[in-house]
């Protein structure tokens, strides 16, 4: 089997989170990179060094031995290369959430993808999370209908990245973006239904308050909360806190229905979790039915390869698997440019709501998602 050929656009942290999951593939190899900064080109080039790097984004597209891209860059570059992309080489893509931060991009956007002519998949990975994974393939059955849905994030600050650009909400969109558009896709996902109501609260409390740079001080939120109505009378909530590293688990997910509750528990990268505390704590799923009163904890190890592949639980690499499918004409988009476009919506929704103080009448049309069969860890 011919490998497939990746060029991967912005080789920072989570691009070469990218490059060493797709090393992983059976029949995929990561050929070009792109990025301006030198540093992170070389730091990518020592994980593939036979892929070709170069500064410019003309410059990889005009490479001859490439299958698809991975845009990876910083939130506000998305739409631009997207666009210099499809004018130039339409190759499939697999583009890092967000897809924009502008609002104003939206229309631009939805007219690129109507005319784009391959596959484009929203690199929303935390559907990938083995817990969770397991936690959207049981929830009908567990809830009986989902009416509540809690999700909480407890977790470090955001790390640092080339120029601090993740320190300010112009070139990220705003935390409720940049951060939680996977949590607004996995509670449309989770539901099955719309918003129409979304109201929150957040700001910058703790984090990054001493820092400055040639940008002036940051301005990216470190806590929320968030509350979405949705059209199908359920309710959603987001709990977001950055300066609760602290935790045993990062991510806690409770769906509840007439018949019960299921919570999936994800703990964050284990290359911070302090050694001296012996080994991390391990992903779980708990099942508690009404009746009769059974609380059951299933624990969902992720193999160790996986996890020293990246922060993200393994998701990553699962991800990558379904979308190496669709290249080789075997699967279907499982993350649509749809999906990363309402995430995004519902979160400049949510900002806006707690920039205003008030409750924001979400416009988005009534398609529900489908809760997709998820990856068996």
């Amino acid at each position: 089997m011919t490998p497939k050929r990746y060029g991967i656009i912005g080789c920072g942290m989570m691009g070469q989170e990218h490059i060493r999951n797709i090393a992983i593939l059976d029949g995929a190899e990561v050929t070009a990179l792109c990025d301006p900064d030198a540093g992170m080109r070389a730091a990518a080039q020592a994980l593939v060094p036979g892929a070709v790097a170069v500064a410019d984004l003309a410059d990889l597209l005009a490479l001859p031995d490439l299958d698809a891209l991975v845009i990876v860059s910083p939130n506000d570059c998305h739409v631009a290369q997207m666009e210099q992309i499809a004018a130039t080489r339409p190759l499939p893509l697999l583009v890092e959430k967000p897809l924009f931060t502008d609002p104003a991009d939206a229309a631009r956007l939805a007219a690129l993808h109507a005319r784009y002519p391959a596959p484009i998949w929203v690199a929303m990975e935390y559907r990938y999370m083995p817990p969770i994974a397991a936690l959207l393939d049981k929830v009908a059955e567990v809830t009986g209908g989902v009416r509540m849905l809690t999700i909480r994030e407890h977790r470090f600050p955001f790390l640092d990245k080339v120029g601090g650009w993740n320190r300010y909400n112009a070139r990220t969109g705003g935390t409720l973006v940049e951060k939680c558009c996977h949590f607004f896709d996995l509670m449309r996902l989770v539901v099955g239904a719309e918003p129409v109501r979304i109201m929150a609260s957040g700001a910058q409390d703790v984090n990054h308050k001493a820092e400055d740079a040639a940008d002036g001080p940051p301005d990216i939120w470190d806590n929320a909360y968030v509350i979405v109505d949705f059209a199908n009378g359920a309710r959603g909530m987001l709990e977001l806190c950055m300066f609760a590293e602290g935790s045993e688990f990062q991510e806690e997910i409770t769906a509840i229905g007439p018949l019960g509750k299921i919570e999936a528990r994800v703990p964050g990268p284990t290359r911070f979790w302090p050694a001296d505390l012996g080994p991390p704590p391990v992903s779980r799923v708990i099942v508690s039915p009404r009746h009769p009163k059974r609380p059951q904890m299933l624990e969902i190890p992720v193999d160790e390869a996986l996890l020293d592949a990246g922060d993200h639980n393994g998701s990553t690499f699962y991800q990558h698997q379904k979308f190496l499918q669709v290249l080789r004409g075997q699967g279907t988009v499982e993350v649509s440019f749809d999906d990363g476009l309402r995430a995004v919506l519902m979160g400049q929704a949510a900002q806006d709501s707690a920039l205003d103080g008030r409750v924001v009448v979400a416009d988005l049309p009534a398609q529900a998602p489908q809760v997709q069969t998820p990856v068996s860890a």
